[in-house]
């Protein structure tokens, strides 16, 4: 079984970044990384130098920037986790969108992958359970966002046993 590449959470920056700007123009050069990240065109040409070394990236000075195919599975699953982490933010935990982002970027880097896939089945789950689905996800955002429920919980509850009683 092959091994996962370790990079640190900067080449994990670095990794997405350049995923992102590819995706955007089909190439990246340094500049345009330095830009997004707000860099030193010292310190991309660092990373550059990393990213390549393992074998993550195509790169030579004043050049275009490619990704390899390991570099671009590599790059997935850091947007992967960080869009997984934003989403958990933002629809169940009802945190606003600038904060979300700001914690997925730090978390995606030292949350093991367990952690964030589990948090991705919770959310299916959520979604699909006869006794919570999205109205409960939903009364959640508003419980977080006003600090209490919107109702009484045993009405509520009732509605939702009703509703489940007339699906059987």
């Amino acid at each position: 079984m092959e091994e996962k590449q370790q990079l640190s959470a900067s080449l994990e920056d670095y990794i997405e970044a350049i995923y992102h700007i590819i995706g955007e123009k089909q190439v990246a050069r340094g500049k345009d990384i330095s830009a997004r990240l707000g860099v030193s065109g010292a310190s991309v040409t660092e990373a550059l130098r990393s990213l390549s070394k393992k074998g993550l990236i195509n790169y030579a000075p004043y050049e275009v920037i490619t990704m390899t195919d390991e570099g671009r599975e590599v790059a997935e699953d850091v947007v992967q986790r960080h869009t997984a982490l934003k989403r958990f933010f933002i629809e169940v935990l009802a945190i606003d969108e600038p904060l979300a982002e700001q914690g997925a970027c730090r978390i995606e880097h030292t949350a093991p992958p367990e952690i964030i896939a589990r948090m991705v089945h919770f959310i299916r789950f959520l979604e699909i359970c006869p006794r919570g689905g999205e109205e409960l996800i939903r009364g959640f955002s508003d419980f977080c966002r006003k600090g209490g429920t919107a109702g009484d919980c045993r009405q509520c509850v009732s509605r939702c046993l009703e509703s489940r009683e007339s699906d059987d």
